[in-house]
């Protein structure tokens, strides 16, 4: 018994020097991958990931995309594009994601999904291994990689949500929004064990009115739950935004002077410099091949 308890760990501390070894020499850059997500339709969600998205691209960083509403997609149509494909045709097999990812402002990469299509408003365990290996294969190497959930708590929201490395949860100071963002936070921390969550406040009147969002969901969510909340900012309410929209041009490129572009700038700079959670969330972790630089099965 002593014996093989010796053997074991000569194992696996080889193992871990060849993993080392292989770290060394790849020397791959880490991806930040996040998920934007929201317990409520109507928070603004989309719009605050495209301009993010935007201002990320402008700073240099190469950033994609991942529009992951997969039954009512719409960050192409903010985003002022019309891509041919979709994920719809990667997930039937007719396109790879190389032929379904699109161009968007400043070089940033987008993969769109279909709408009006109920077929994988649930995806099944299978399709999210392929989903997963065909990321993980993408030649091309991201520094950020946005993951636009659907709004709610589907299988597909818990999943993309559980598969990121920080979950970046937008709400608004209606009551109806900051109670569906609780309910959120929730689920994923009593069934995905998920206890850090970034939060920004979206259509807010002033600073202090962000602020008392994240003290009620920090003092309700310490009282009932054990996580942890990282307030990264707020986005002011502005009639600009829905002329942005109409327009399908985002604030930051639209109004970059705008108070609004400037809080969008701010929000994307703060998601940066804040701390990653590095260690993967869960079994379901997008580039997790890179991270480790090993072909290592998935869970």
């Amino acid at each position: 018994m002593m014996n093989g308890t010796i053997d074991q760990a000569g194992t696996l501390r080889n193992m871990r020097e060849k993993l080392d070894e292989n770290a060394a020499e790849i020397q791959m850059p880490t991806t930040r991958v996040l998920s934007i997500t929201s317990g409520k339709g109507g928070v603004g969600k989309t719009a605050v990931v495209s301009n993010i998205a935007v201002a990320l691209a402008k700073q240099g960083k190469k950033v994609l995309v991942i529009d992951a509403d997969l039954g009512l997609a719409n960050i192409d149509v903010v985003l002022g594009i019309s891509p041919e494909y979709n994920l719809n045709h990667f997930f039937n097999g007719e396109r790879s994601l190389e032929e379904v990812m699109v161009e968007g402002p400043y070089g940033l990469k987008i993969l769109p999904a279909g709408s009006g299509v109920q077929q994988y408003t649930r995806l099944d365990g299978q399709l999210k291994m392929r989903l997963i290996d065909s990321l993980d294969a993408l030649e091309e190497h991201f520094d950020v990689v946005l993951i636009d959930t659907e709004a709610g708590i589907s299988d597909n929201v818990t999943y993309f949500n559980v598969a990121a490395q920080d979950i970046l949860v937008i709400t608004t100071p209606e009551p109806t929004a900051i109670t569906d963002a609780y309910a959120l936070m929730k689920l994923l921390s009593t069934q995905y064990h998920q206890k850090r969550f970034l939060l920004a406040v979206n259509s807010v009147r002033g600073l202090d009115e962000g602020l008392d969002v994240f003290e009620k969901l920090t003092m309700v969510s310490g009282r009932y739950l054990d996580i942890f909340i990282d307030y990264l900012g707020c986005i002011p309410f502005d009639k600009k935004m829905h002329e942005s929209v109409r327009q399908q041009q985002v604030m930051v490129d639209l109004y970059p002077d705008h108070k609004v572009a400037k809080s969008f700038n701010a929000l994307a700079e703060n998601l940066i410099d804040t701390p990653s959670d590095n260690q993967a969330q869960g079994t379901l972790q997008f580039f997790w091949k890179q991270f480790l630089g090993v072909g290592t099965e998935a869970n």
